[in-house]
């Protein structure tokens, strides 16, 4: 595995502890944003691995699509996970009213989670 995939991998991790943390303290609304970053820097991963850079989250999202969601090389509820947490996380970090519960928050972070260690199997770590 590439070192920077590893950092990618790492980075994810620390990003779910601290949404798990931000939970904890009743910020569901940022729990939720780091969740989506986990979820983030997990496709990131994934996509560094086969040499793959972007410079735009929509360039990760639809590159993960693309080469691991379309064919089947991982299940695509992991992408559809990916684009509803953007989705979440830009409404809830640009709008001024929180309209993400925690259950939602809750949910984001399991994902997360499962996101991260479905790529672990994938890359075999």
């Amino acid at each position: 595995m590439k070192e920077v995939t590893a950092k990618f991998l790492d980075k994810a991790e620390r990003a779910i502890h601290a949404a798990e943390k931000l939970r904890l303290g009743d910020d569901a609304e940022f729990a939720a944003g780091r969740a989506y970053y986990a979820m983030f820097y997990v496709a990131s991963a994934l996509l560094t691995e086969e040499s793959f850079q972007f410079s735009k989250h929509s360039g990760v999202h639809a590159a993960f699509g693309l080469h691991f969601a379309k064919p089947g090389r991982m299940d695509a509820k992991f992408h559809r996970w990916l684009l509803a947490a953007y989705n979440k996380r830009v409404t809830d970090d640009y709008g001024v009213d929180i309209v993400l519960s925690g259950a939602e928050a809750d949910e984001m972070i399991k994902q997360a989670w499962e996101f991260l260690q479905a790529a672990r199997q994938f890359l075999k770590t």
